[in-house]
């Protein structure tokens, strides 16, 4: 069984959840990814929600991005939602504000366009709360990054 499920609105969103699914692997999460349609798959949506025993969604959407709102509603457990464009520029908002606007009782965490790893991240922190094995690769994944970092500069 999946701790993370990503899901995305359509097979184009699939290069921002590839960046999620990076570092999940690396961080050692197990997941599963689907392609589930908040408007064209409904139904799908819903039973990939309530039936995959997921501890934590991220819901990958471009346009109207509804998908993250209706995961949130299915359920009691974190959703992260990451909003995308068709080029991953802030040029169309649409998205990013259908994540962030969500109605009062139906909270979805929201990360910047495009940026699957930051949800991946979020989600392993949400596990790391009852995880020190989770803990233990986070720390490793930063030492790592601000390491790259440092070289780089």
């Amino acid at each position: 069984m999946a701790s993370v499920v990503l899901l995305l609105g359509s097979a184009s969103d699939k290069p921002v959840a590839a960046k999620a699914e990076q570092v999940l692997k690396q961080l050692g999460i197990d997941y599963a990814t689907h392609v589930a349609s908040a408007h064209r798959t409904p139904g799908r949506v819903v039973d990939l929600v309530e039936n995959s025993g997921a501890q934590v969604f991220i819901a990958i959407a471009g346009l109207s991005a509804a998908l993250p709102g209706v995961v949130a509603a299915h359920t009691r457990k974190p959703v992260i939602g990451v909003p995308c464009t068709s080029d991953s520029s802030p040029g169309n908002l649409d998205s990013l504000l259908s994540v962030v606007q969500m109605p009062p009782g139906v909270p979805v965490a929201a990360v910047g366009l495009g940026r699957g790893e930051n949800a991946a991240l979020l989600a392993a922190r949400i596990l790391a709360l009852g995880n020190d094995g989770i803990v233990a690769a986070l720390e490793d994944y930063q030492t790592e990054l601000e390491r790259k970092v440092i070289e780089s500069s």
